[in-house]
Order: structure tokens, then C-alpha cells, then sequence
């Protein structure tokens, strides 16, 4: 059998949440690679290897994983949310683009799962039911001056935007200059939506606005979506209020 690499979207957290394609994947593989805590999140099986890494070694991790499917095994990647959302699919397609011929005549499956932006969307109510984009906030891989450029942009067009890698010990200042930037274009009421470890049990949401934005605590496991000028809030007696982008633009209806 030739080797196979399968990069696994495991969803926000809860195995609900883990697609059928997912758990296949899972269940047929010889191997599986990943950041610790989300190897964590997969039953073992009888049989079957686990090698965890730390969350700033993922080149090595692709190409140990691709060296192990280049020797026949049948390996699958996990990643948190969906693989292709700033995670490990692009990391291993990298990798591919640079390494061996063997890895590129490899059998690779990219498997979506359910990223965080929208477990926090489908929380909160419809953030995102128009025009949206996501940046991340590390500079660890890009730096700051283009992340800038990136936020500008994206609140000067409308965007609903949502900030993965929000803020972490290391970066302990980037969200809170995220929202001093986006106040220079979107008013202090704007819808901001906070959603950590959604599909978790210890799962969290806050829903508040720009100028109060700061004052809530945030970490590497919480999503930020940013409204935009024609994102509304609903209150509701008792229930928590639904945010919503309506899916026709202002522009139309004036």
C-alpha cells in the first residue's frame, strides 16, 4: 500500500463536531501527527502511534509526517478547527513545494472541519452574514506595519473581520492596538463578539462594542469578530441578544 497523508480538520473542540471524513481518517491512520492538545483530543487506538510537538515546530512536524507517508504509512495530521485556516495545511503544502519529489508524489487529503470564526459566529447569532474576512494577529510569520494595512483596509471596505491568534503571554499587546487602529474607522457602538473554546465545555461568549472592547480578557483560545457599520445587535428579554450582519448591504436599501 502506498503512504497517505491525511490533514484532519478535528472542528472547535467537541467530538460533535468532528465530520465523518474526519473520524475515517482518524480510525485508518497508522500514524498520527499534531500539537499536543489537539492530539489530546483524539481517542487512542490500539496500535496505532501519536507523535505531539510543541505549537512553534510545525515545518518539522509536516516533514516528519511526510517522511513517515514516503515510507508507506497511512499518517494523518490533526489540526484544530479547519486545516486550511491559518493551520497545518498550508505548513505541509510549504513543505511539499520545497522538499523531495517523493513528497510530491504522495496521496495528500485535506479534510475540513469547523473553524473557530464560525463556531463564534453560530454562537453569537449571524456576524457574519455578509461580506467578512479573517486576519490573525501573530507576527510571529508576517510583521506588524502589514498586519496594520490588513485592519485599515479591511474596516475602511466594510468587512466583518475576525481575528484569530488574538493575543497570547508573548503578544500581550497586539489586540489592544488592533482596537485602537479599527476605532480610527468604525464608530465606539460597533458590535465586537468574544467566543473562547467554543464547542468546549468551559466555552465562553461576550458580547460588547469597540469602545468597551478592551476591558474583556482574551487569549490564544478566543476568536474576536468585529462588526461592521451594518452589523446590529438584538436584545432579548432573558435570552442572550443575537448579533446579526444583514445579508443585503445598506447601499441597496437606501
Amino acid at each position: 500500500m502506498s503512504g497517505r497523508l491525511a490533514i484532519v480538520g478535528l472542528g472547535p473542540g467537541d467530538h460533535r463536531y468532528l465530520t465523518p471524513e474526519a473520524r475515517a481518517a482518524l480510525d485508518a491512520a497508522d500514524v498520527l501527527y499534531g500539537y499536543g492538545p489537539y492530539l489530546d483530543r483524539v481517542s487512542e487506538r490500539a496500535g496505532q502511534a501519536r507523535h505531539a510537538s510543541g505549537n512553534r515546530v510545525e515545518g518539522a512536524r509536516a516533514q516528519d509526517a511526510l517522511n513517515e507517508a514516503a515510507a508507506g504509512a497511512q499518517v494523518a495530521m490533526v489540526s484544530g478547527g479547519d486545516p486550511g485556516v491559518f493551520a497545518m495545511a498550508a505548513a505541509v503544502c510549504g513543505e511539499i513545494e520545497t522538499g523531495p519529489q517523493a513528497w510530491r508524489a504522495l496521496d495528500i487529503v485535506v479534510i475540513p472541519g469547523i473553524t473557530a470564526m464560525l463556531a463564534v459566529a453560530a454562537r453569537a447569532g449571524a456576524p457574519l452574514g455578509h461580506d467578512f474576512c479573517a486576519i490573525s494577529l501573530s507576527d510571529n510569520l508576517k510583521p506588524w506595519d502589514l498586519i496594520e494595512k490588513r485592519l485599515d483596509a479591511a474596516a475602511a471596505a466594510g468587512f466583518v473581520i475576525a481575528l484569530y491568534n488574538p493575543i497570547s503571554k508573548a503578544r500581550p499587546w497586539q489586540l489592544g492596538h488592533a482596537f485602537t487602529r479599527l476605532a480610527q474607522h468604525l464608530a465606539p457602538s460597533t458590535p465586537v463578539v468574544f467566543g473562547r473554546a467554543m464547542g468546549r465545555a468551559d466555552e465562553a461568549l461576550t458580547v460588547t462594542t469597540l469602545d468597551q472592547a478592551g476591558e474583556v480578557k482574551a487569549d490564544m483560545a478566543t476568536l474576536v469578530i468585529i462588526g461592521s457599520a451594518e452589523t446590529r445587535v438584538i436584545a432579548r428579554d432573558g435570552k442572550a441578544p443575537l448579533v446579526y450582519t444583514p445579508r443585503v448591504a445598506a447601499a441597496v436599501t437606501a
